[in-house]
């Protein structure tokens, strides 16, 4: 570790109770077909659980359809220092873990389904119209937990990947790319983190 990873992990342990519990990442299929990408992954999830992360989720975005079941394997075998569950567009059940990574599950199809399954509830006199609550939609989501911070390398846009449980979270985009992110770039997340004040959308 360098002289100025050590100044930056010094000035975030001075800190600590500012620190994200929830941090999430958002990748796509080509990030992953990147020499060392996976080890990449690995070192994230140790460097987020290290500075004080409980939980992880990883949004991985597919264009191809055909790469999911090869991803799924890869990622279910990732080198992660805590319990990972991977869910895929054909799954049904939701695993909890505090590694959470989706696979091509985007947001607007995420909320479609979640929208649909209280429109089935309400056909079939379960719930009622004007009962359906915040919590009606959330527990419907692949992974309701809402991050305090997401990271987007390589592009400042979130590829259509949680849109509702992002609502309040901190964004932090880097041009720097998946393939070349490394620790002192997720220290400097963490810093412009602190150096921010949550407002929750007030």
């Amino acid at each position: 570790m360098g002289l100025y990873d050590r100044y930056l992990a010094a000035r975030i342990r001075l800190s600590e109770a500012d620190l994200p519990e929830t941090v999430a990442v958002v990748i796509t299929e080509r990030d992953l077909l990147a020499s060392g990408a996976y080890d990449t992954l690995a070192d994230f999830l140790g460097w987020a659980f290290g500075f004080g992360a409980e939980r992880v989720v990883v949004y991985v975005s597919v264009l191809d359809a055909e790469v999911v079941p090869t991803l799924r394997r890869e990622l279910e075998s990732l080198d992660s220092p805590r319990p990972v569950a991977v869910r895929s567009p054909e799954d049904d059940e939701r695993a909890d873990a505090p590694v959470q990574i989706g696979i091509g599950l985007g947001g607007k199809h995420e909320f479609a389904n979640a929208v649909q399954g209280i429109a089935e509830d309400v056909a079939a006199g379960a719930l009622e119209p004007e009962m359906i609550t915040e919590e009606d939609v959330e527990q419907r989501l692949v992974f309701p937990t809402a991050p305090d911070l997401v990271i987007k390398t390589g592009a400042e846009r979130l590829s259509d990947f949680m849109i509702w449980q992002s609502v309040y979270s901190e964004l932090y985009f880097t041009d720097v790319n998946w393939r070349n992110f490394r620790r002192r770039d997720y220290l400097r997340a963490l810093r412009d983190y602190q150096e921010r004040q949550r407002r929750y959308g007030q």
